[in-house]
């Protein structure tokens, strides 16, 4: 196979690939957009006239905008708390030799493996015996037993691919160990912290178990009322749509602003 060939099939499998996994959002962007009579038709109408009424209801409707924002302050401190907590650990774990640390890198990646319908129940009896059903508070921490892990994990990675020369270049200069993890490995690890940020944010948006059990009418989150259109007598698509439109579009603006650190965190140790 010529040179010029194999970058066509090459070019070829990502226009492929690309079209593959763009065209979920274009379908749901494009219904969002469509009235009651073109989303329902069959065969689909490629070919309509837009129209934002989908979009004016969902938000004259009290109760997604509060969803909304709902999610946005769970999601936003259980990410701040998730980097500023998960960090230091890293740190910790990437630099220094203490009894156990094994054990303890097991046991942080190992909560990534429980399935959250087996930690259901119990944690609903104890956010009922705490008296903290219905708070934003009970899903902060639970957001961030799962999101503590990811940030440790993917950070411990980009500390360790940092040179220890660094390191005691700064000691010999007279700089502590908080000097040295604020001035070098924060700055230098920024690649690596973003990607963990963004996973945190994206899988505490997209949660939706939790959010089911442990809440009720007050912090109600964005998937939980998405899924409250849906009824017995009618599936509002076109309002089901738009609200899955808002719900992705905070996660891709977040991803936009921090996808240069992205990629290369996403990357880190692969030219070692």
């Amino acid at each position: 196979m010529t040179g010029r060939a194999s970058r066509l099939l090459h070019g070829l499998g990502l226009v492929l690939t690309l079209g593959f996994t763009l065209f979920p959002f274009y379908w749901m962007v494009s219904s969002s957009l469509k009235d009651q009579a073109d989303l329902l038709a069959s065969p689909p109408v490629w070919l309509f006239r837009p129209t934002l009424a989908h979009y004016a209801d969902i938000f004259a409707d009290q109760k997604v905008s509060g969803a909304i924002l709902n999610s946005l302050v769970i999601v936003v401190s259980t990410t701040a708390l998730a980097v500023c907590l998960g960090t230091p650990a890293a740190y910790a774990l990437a630099r220094f030799e203490f009894r156990a640390k094994k054990d303890l890198w097991f046991w942080f990646i190992s909560n990534r493996m429980i399935s959250p319908i087996v930690l259901a129940l119990p944690v609903y009896l104890l956010a009922l015996q705490a008296n903290l059903l219905d708070t934003h508070l009970v899903l902060i921490l639970i957001y961030l037993t799962f999101n503590l892990p990811i940030v440790i994990w993917i950070c411990t990675d980009q500390f360790r691919s940092i040179p220890r020369d660094l390191e005691q270049a700064a000691r010999l200069e007279g700089a502590d160990q908080f000097t040295i993890f604020r001035r070098i490995y924060l700055p230098l690890g920024l690649p690596g912290i973003a990607v963990s940020a963004i996973f945190s944010f994206i899988f505490s948006w997209n949660e939706l178990l939790y959010a089911l059990v442990l809440t009720r009418r007050q912090v109600q989150t964005a998937p939980v009322v998405a899924t409250s259109f849906m009824s017995g007598y009618e599936l509002p698509w076109g309002k089901i749509m738009a609200t899955g439109t808002v719900i992705v579009l905070p996660v891709t603006l977040f991803a936009l602003a921090v996808s240069r650190h992205m990629v290369r965190g996403l990357t880190m140790g692969a030219t070692k």
